[in-house]
């Protein structure tokens, strides 16, 4: 294989794994993330800072834990069954809304 070769084909490899890995995560909007976040008031507050703070957390934490709670990997009741429902793009949302909060 020649040097424009081997260039090529690493310059698709990485656009490959650049496509593979931007659209593990859906992106979240917080926006939709602040209304469907209102069963979320009673025990994190309205504005993130309630009896479990959310507030200004990473999103990422923030995604990485309610998936947990979906698959029964972390256990707390009520959040196990709040988030068995949640749809990937529901949990980036959430996520992307209480991470901008303050």
């Amino acid at each position: 294989m020649n040097k424009q070769t081997k260039i090529a084909t690493l310059g698709i490899a990485a656009c490959l794994m650049l496509g593979i890995l931007g659209t593990a995560q859906a992106a979240g909007d917080a926006v939709a993330g602040h209304d469907k976040a209102k069963t979320c008031a009673t025990c994190h507050g309205a504005d993130g800072k309630g009896n479990v703070p959310l507030a200004g957390k990473k999103a990422d934490y923030l995604a990485q834990q309610l998936h947990a709670f979906k698959s029964g990997a972390r256990k707390q009741d009520m959040m196990n069954m709040l988030t068995k429902n949640l749809s990937d793009q529901d949990i980036a949302d959430l996520a992307a809304y209480f991470a901008t909060l303050k």
